[in-house]
């Protein structure tokens, strides 16, 4: 649209690109002819000032040879009669000369002027062709443009017609539908529209169905998507509304937004979107991608042909991010790293100490053990030792046993060993 400023009352007014065109012709068409006898009137206005000065310059200057003359005759006059007549013969012939060439002078100030005057025709003739061909071409395009309008129309007409024919079709189709059938349409229709594209642009993406109630309530649809490296870009929890026309209560937007927001925080997703065809004449939902953070953290409201664009733009807004959160999450493993390490050497030193502790006590009493094992040892060692001599005192008392002494008192024993000794004899 071009907006126009009248000179008049100095009010702005809009006119579109057809309108605009049209007044920017007539306003050309206009100068033109005021220029075109403009131009007519300065060449008619030059044409008779070089006209008179032509004359003007014509008259002066035979006026100027006359005068010479008269002179010349008035000073032959007072010279000789001989030379009076001689000169007036040079004179007439020279006068009948200046005659001549006035005549011949007339002769080519007419020819000068025809010339001039075919001249300015010629030129006139030419702006009137010129006229004519911009009346024809200014003809010609109003033609053609009331036969472009004329088909534009009838097309705009059939699209009209076809578009509330459509409308029709599908507001039968729904009142045929019940809600809950609608809504797996849209669902079904969002699927559709991702997966055309999944392959190709959300190839590590994950889209599938919200189907853990574990919470008491669920989404959609959940979107996540990671890097190479399995670090989350960005997530998003979708609900689909739709509702049928002929439902006599009929929901808002709004009446989703908590529960939406609820599923979000719930299911640990960044952002939220509901995909939505409820309240089809609130020109707010119908400018694009809504966003109503104003009332939920990070949520937006999208018509349907807004839901690939809503994860684009999300997801190129994560992924200018991305290195941040790649940085921060390294930063986030450094300081885990270091906790870490802190904790083991705190750990080890707990161990370490408590393993001295008892390695020390076990220390003690093994040292303690050894001393009561060595007094022990003495104690075996001395009952060894009185063993050994109560043993060596058996020994030599063994030794100095004899079967005399045996049988010394025994009358008995001593007739048993006498008999064997016969017997062995």
């Amino acid at each position: 649209m071009n907006e126009i400023i009248c000179p008049n009352c100095n009010k702005a007014f809009k006119v579109d690109e057809a309108g605009f065109a049209e007044i920017l012709k007539q306003v050309r068409d206009h100068q033109f002819e005021e220029e075109l006898k403009k131009r007519l009137t300065i060449a008619e206005e030059q044409k008779q000032s070089a006209v008179e000065l032509a004359v003007a310059k014509t008259k002066n200057s035979v006026q100027e040879e006359l005068t010479n003359k008269d002179k010349e005759i008035t000073e032959l006059k007072a010279n000789s009669k001989s030379e009076l007549r001689d000169s007036l013969a040079e004179k007439d012939s020279e006068l009948a000369e200046m005659k001549s060439k006035i005549q011949n002078f007339e002769t080519v100030k007419e020819l000068a002027v025809s010339k001039a005057t075919k001249e300015i025709e010629k030129q006139r003739d030419t702006f009137e062709n010129d006229v004519k061909t911009k009346e024809l071409e200014k003809q010609n395009l109003k033609n053609s443009l009331e036969q472009k309008y004329s088909t534009e129309l009838q097309s705009k007409d059939a699209i009209i017609k076809f578009k509330e024919d459509e409308i029709a079709r599908v507001k039968d189709m729904k009142l045929k539908l019940s809600t809950k059938m609608l809504g797996e349409s849209l669902e079904q229709h969002c699927e559709i529209e991702f997966n055309k594209l999944r392959a190709t642009a959300f190839q590590n993406s994950y889209f599938e169905k919200d189907n853990d109630s574990k919470a008491g309530t669920k989404g959609d649809y959940i979107y996540r998507e990671t890097d190479e490296s399995g670090n989350e870009i960005i997530s998003i929890m979708f609900e689909m509304k739709n509702e049928n026309d002929a439902t006599d209560k009929k929901k808002k937007n709004e009446d989703f937004f908590g529960k939406l927001d609820k599923d979000r925080k719930e299911k640990n997703c960044e952002y939220a979107v509901l995909v939505s065809l409820l309240e089809k004449e609130n020109e707010f939902y119908n400018s694009g991608i809504v966003d109503v953070s104003y009332k939920f953290d990070k949520m937006y409201v999208v018509r349907p042909q807004f839901f690939i664009p809503i994860i684009t733009l999300l997801r190129n807004a994560a992924m200018n991010s991305l290195k941040y959160k790649q940085e921060l999450n390294l930063i986030r493993n450094q300081n885990i790293d270091i906790t870490n390490f802190e904790e083991n050497i705190e750990l080890f030193r707990k161990g370490f100490a408590y393993n001295y502790d008892l390695a020390s006590r076990k220390f003690k009493t093994a040292i303690d053990e050894i001393d009561k094992t060595i007094t022990h040892l003495q104690k075996t060692k001395d009952a060894l030792l009185s063993s050994e001599n109560n043993l060596r005192l058996a020994n030599n008392k063994a030794d100095d046993l004899t079967i005399k002494k045996l049988t010394h008192g025994n009358p008995t024993m001593k007739g048993k060993f006498d008999d064997l000794k016969e017997i062995d004899e």
